[in-house]
């Protein structure tokens, strides 16, 4: 029996019956056989032209919707002539990337040829489908030569040729195709990533979305029945329309027979869970929380990345200023932190210095665990001080996100504080969200400092401000009756915060109409206070202006038997308040209000408008022209120049410029909406009186 085989020609190869192994003349191919064969030179070429029809793409394609910008971007991207073309789509993970890419890619077979998958989330990844891209070329190498080979052909083709189409899915860094988009010469690449930066000068980045609203039911039905009347709206609204999210619960629905609306509850009670499940038969590892996890990990070598992820999930997901991370580490480390979130599609960054992030990420990150929301809360009590409304709205949206997600039960000293501070932002803007606030943070604060403790006490106190402004006189009057009690037995009859307690209490008795008891409380108070703690103390000239307080509400009801008196017991009380405390101290502006309103009430119209006038100024001062509390006071003193002091004229020349103030600071909303109806007639007039 032969055991040698001849070979004919310089690269082919044989071999013979008991030859368990042959090189071939170059050295590059190792053989195995049993048998003898021989293959011709042309055996290990790649064909001049793909097999007609050549494709390999998955089946995500079939459940699509909506994206009609983002095809149509892709084809004015990817019909240049002449050269490498490169489209990277990016985005967060879950945002239906392959999924868009498949459906373009699916219908340009009759374009490009080969059209050709490839899994790219790893470079053994990559290598394995290049390999697998020349199996397809030339099927006789399959067996043949080694899997870097194979690699290496399947570049030199498409060095080499023109006209193919190769998806390089879910890239995990622009540098691990790099050198292959580098060698390719008149081919298309179509690139999908989460990461969003790195691609300059590789590249043309095209951000992907999630679905607009429609398309994200449109979505959840092909995937599950549901009746008309089930919410699968508010269902795709609380997914945020984001496709993977959708289509889970959509198959979840589907399988437990549950409806939307069931899943909604199941998904504010349980979102780790829920986003952690996948259908039966279908991918395990593509689920919302296995995506995010993995992506997350890539991040570990930042561990502050990790940790701002998951403070900033207790925050509204929209406008959460780059200033309230600064505590959480150096300049540089902030920075860094920031830039990798982004870099991997977990956070948006924004112009106006601003992050934004998605509410499912948000949803995930919150089930790991509430100590991470007492971080969120030390940040926004050091981000409560600002100098505008609108840093201030913008602040309550992020306070207001964390309460709604963080239980009652878990509150801490940080959110005593922060519910405390922000009930007293909302009082003059939405009263009953004020109470909320006020009475979470008491509840809170009579469990972690006890019912006595001096916070648990001025927490009372806010509270009973905010039902005084509601109108709940009664409760008002009750809650500060019990501080003053508790101030006694805490700090004794004589401390200056007893009085500042009985001070409070003789304004409430005096707004509520109890003016005989109001009065006759606030001066003894006063003459008390006084001979306690020293004529100009402070808590002294506070109760000195209770009493004033309460003549002015007197003077209100009976003008002609008050006005005067409230006007000589305030003039002689505000010089002193001013040499003591300075003239745009709470005090001295309190009194200059009560002042304008009593000059008024006694006839006084010019000297009512120009202590007004300073009160505005002292507020402008002291806060800022857009504060809440100075647009407040400015508004006030638009209705009491065109009511009260029956000055139209001037009353415009203060709401024109005070409008536009309002309009920067708020945009077109109800409130600015219901100032230009209420002051519509004054802005008609054009003849008003000087």
């Amino acid at each position: 029996m032969s055991t040698s085989a001849e070979a004919s020609g310089d690269r082919s190869i044989a071999a013979g019956h008991a030859i368990r192994q042959a090189l071939s003349g170059d050295g590059s191919v190792a053989m195995y056989t049993e048998k003898s064969f021989a293959l011709p030179p042309e055996a290990f070429a790649l064909p001049d032209a793909a097999p007609p029809g050549l494709a390999n793409l998955p089946d995500t394609a079939a459940l699509f919707v909506g994206r009609a910008r983002e095809l149509a971007l892709l084809d004015e991207a990817l019909r240049s002539a002449g050269g490498v073309v490169v489209q990277a789509v990016h985005g967060l993970g879950g945002i239906g990337k392959s999924t868009l890419a498949a459906r373009w890619a699916a219908g340009r077979a009759d374009v490009f040829n080969p059209v050709w998958w490839i899994n790219a989330e790893t470079p053994a990844d990559l290598d394995a489908g290049l390999a697998d891209l020349a199996v397809a070329l030339r099927p006789a190498l399959r067996d043949v030569q080694s899997r870097d080979a194979l690699r290496e052909r399947a570049v030199q083709w498409l060095a080499t040729h023109e006209g193919w189409l190769v998806v390089l899915d879910n890239v995990t860094s622009p540098n691990d195709v790099k050198p292959l988009l580098a060698r390719a010469a008149g081919g298309r690449f179509l690139v999908t990533t989460r990461r969003a930066t790195g691609w300059h000068g590789i590249a043309e980045p095209l951000s992907l979305d999630v679905l607009e609203l429609g398309e994200a039911v449109e979505l959840f039905g092909s995937i599950s029945r549901y009746d008309p009347d089930d919410d699968v709206t508010g269902l795709c609204r609380d997914l945020g329309c984001l496709p993977l999210a959708v289509e889970q619960a959509a198959a979840y629905c589907a399988e437990a027979g549950i409806a939307p609306g069931r899943y909604r509850e199941l998904l504010a009670q349980y979102p780790g869970e829920l986003f952690a499940q996948s259908a039966e038969g279908a991918d395990g590892e593509r689920t919302v929380a296995r995506i995010w996890r993995l992506t997350l990990d890539r991040l570990s070598d930042t561990p502050l990345a990790g940790a701002i992820l998951r403070i900033i999930a207790w925050c509204a997901p929209e406008g959460i200023p780059r200033s309230y991370l600064e505590p959480l580490g150096s300049p540089v480390e902030v920075t860094d932190a920031v830039r990798r979130l982004a870099a991997y599609s977990m956070i948006s960054l924004h112009d106006e210095d601003t992050i934004s992030v998605h509410r499912l990420v948000q949803a995930v990150a919150r089930a790991e665990g509430v100590e991470h929301a007492h971080r969120a809360a030390e940040l926004l009590v050091i981000g409560s001080t600002m100098r505008d409304m609108a840093a201030e709205l913008r602040w309550l949206t992020h306070v207001d996100a964390l309460a709604s997600h963080l239980a009652p039960e878990d509150d801490r000293e940080n959110e005593v504080w922060l519910f405390e501070t922000s009930g007293l932002s909302y009082t003059h803007l939405d009263v009953a969200r004020a109470i909320a606030l006020h009475e979470r943070a008491l509840a809170a604060a009579q469990r972690v400092y006890g019912p006595r403790d001096k916070v648990t006490l001025r927490v009372r106190a806010d509270l009973a401000q905010s039902c005084g402004v509601a109108g709940d006189r009664e409760r008002e009057i009750g809650l500060l009756d019990r501080n003053v009690t508790d101030h006694r037995r805490v700090f004794g009859r004589r401390d200056a915060r007893t009085f500042e307690a009985r001070t409070e209490l003789a304004r409430a008795l005096s707004r509520a109409g109890r003016l005989r008891d109001g009065l006759a409380l606030a001066e003894a108070n006063a003459r008390k206070a006084e001979r306690v703690l020293g004529r100009d103390a402070w808590a002294a000239l506070r109760a000195w202006s209770a009493r004033a307080s309460a003549l002015a509400d007197a003077a209100l009801q009976d003008p002609g038997r008050h006005a005067a008196e409230a006007c000589e017991a305030i003039e002689e009380l505000l010089p002193r308040a001013v040499a003591a405390t300075g003239r745009d101290s709470a005090v001295s502006v309190e009194l200059q209000l009560n002042l304008a309103w009593a000059r008024r009430l006694a006839g006084d119209t010019a000297g009512a408008k120009a202590m007004y006038e300073e009160y505005v100024e002292s507020k402008i001062r002291s806060r800022g022209a857009t504060d809440r509390y100075t647009l407040t006071a400015r508004t006030s003193f638009v209705r009491f120049l065109w009511e009260a002091a029956d000055d139209p004229g001037r009353a415009r020349q203060v709401l024109i410029p005070l409008l536009a103030d309002w309009e920067r600071v708020l945009g077109d909303t109800p409130h600015v909406r219901r100032l230009r109806e209420e002051f519509a007639p004054l802005l008609d007039v054009t003849d008003a009186s000087p």
